[in-house]
């Protein structure tokens, strides 16, 4: 397996990408294929690739490499790729800081404390995970309260698992498939608890994951309150009223040894916060336009970090857009400048990239506030697109295409999805 090549640091790059996963691999390859020549990729990790390397689950590739793959598979392939293409891989080291002329530091074990400049920079960090602080469960705080990403690197990296009976809070995809992971393991997993009406992992994961293993799924509830003293004993669930609040007269308790949590990804934006990029209060990640530039010139971002994704697929997707916009700014070969701004209408939570332009094509990702059948999705009086149904777990791509905007003259489009 090919995981690295040796690196002579130089002070000074093209591209600078913080982040190693599937968007700072997928970014890296953008970059060289519109012309960036000295391209570093940092990641803190011993090995680039991200979460995938955890994620033994098949399901991934399908829109990419059109066949269907495992997450190792899918991070050889691009990491290949990376290695081929000459592309410095710094692993195991800690990019720390960064100014808005683009000055880094890093700080590494092998090369020590490094200030390298660049000429453009790709915020590829992705996201972490919610934890119980997030949500605030009351209770007392024993062991056996964890992620379901961290119990994923335990059982399918470390070959540890995290107990013999498990409740699972939360319905996000880690979720759903340690709920099928853990069950092959001959653990016992109570059931899954989900505070909102609707779930929030797609739903091939709840098909495969839940219904084909009966594993029970409990929507509108949440768990009210953990007990125990050195290790989890019980928990106790409640069903939530309009107001997400536990109705605790018609609570129950649930014996068991583990609390999983799958209540969310939050991107991991410290070093954006940096150097003050402007951000979108719905998503949590910078603005950006359509060549994924954020509100900095020579300052892009990509992948989890930007917004949360179903599919890794999208992530190299826009994260291949990602390098090559920082390509062309390099190389001075930018695209004419974004005339249109995209504004979130009825139903619509967000809309990515926040900016479009008239003379070429884009694909725009948006998600939707609640579920809603038999729909169109109306972009101001330009085009308008009818589906079966929305969910917001569920992201909508749709590709908007020049000619639709040919005759359009205003400064921004309102998104709505509307009932038809």
């Amino acid at each position: 397996m090919i995981t690295n090549r040796p690196v002579h640091l130089r002070k000074n790059y093209d591209v600078v990408i913080s982040g190693g996963g599937p968007a700072g691999m997928a970014a890296a390859l953008g970059a060289k294929e519109a012309g960036a020549e000295k391209i570093l990729m940092v990641d803190r990790e011993k090995e680039a690739g991200g979460i995938l390397w955890q994620c033994i689950h098949n399901g991934f590739g399908l829109h990419h490499f059109k066949e269907e793959l495992t997450g190792p598979e899918y991070a050889q392939r691009y990491l290949e790729q990376v290695i081929e293409h000459e592309i410095d891989i710094l692993t195991d080291t800690y990019l720390y800081d960064i100014d808005r002329e683009k000055n880094i530091k890093l700080m590494s074990g092998e090369h020590g404390i490094n200030l390298i400049d660049s000429k453009s920079v790709i915020l590829a960090m992705g996201a972490r995970e919610r934890t119980r602080g997030a949500v605030r469960i009351p209770g007392s705080r024993p062991a056996g309260v964890l992620t379901a990403g961290l119990a994923q690197k335990f059982v399918n990296m470390k070959g540890y698992l995290p107990g013999r009976k498990v409740v699972i809070l939360g319905s996000g995809d880690i979720g759903l498939i340690m709920a099928r992971r853990l069950v092959l393991e001959g653990v016992d997993v109570v059931g899954v608890f989900e505070i909102m009406p609707h779930v929030n992992g797609l739903s091939r994961n709840v098909v495969q994951c839940l219904h084909d293993f009966d594993i029970p799924l409990h929507l509108s509830t949440t768990v009210a309150r953990i007990h125990g003293n050195e290790r989890v004993e019980r928990i106790t669930v409640a069903p939530v009223d309009e107001t997400m609040q536990p109705i605790l007269s018609k609570s129950w308790d649930i014996e068991c040894d583990t609390l999983l949590l799958s209540i969310g990804l939050i991107p991991e934006n410290e070093l954006s916060r940096r150097i003050n990029l402007r951000f979108d209060p719905v998503t949590t990640g910078p603005i950006v336009n359509s060549s994924m530039e954020t509100s900095i010139d020579g300052v892009f971002a990509c992948g989890n970090v930007v917004h949360i994704h179903d599919l890794v697929d999208f992530v190299s997707q826009e994260s291949l857009l990602a390098g090559r916009g920082a390509g062309e700014f390099i190389t001075d070969s930018r695209n004419p400048a974004d005339n249109i701004r995209l504004i979130p209408g009825d139903n619509v939570a967000y809309c990515l990239p926040h900016t479009i332009s008239t003379d070429r094509e884009h694909t725009i990702y948006m998600r939707v506030r609640k579920p809603m059948e038999k729909c169109t999705i109306q972009f101001g009086d330009v085009y308008g697109r009818k589906l079966a149904y929305v969910y917001p777990a569920e992201m909508v791509t749709i590709k908007m295409r020049p000619k639709l905007l040919q005759d359009f003259h205003g400064d921004f489009l309102r998104v709505n999805v509307v009932p038809r």
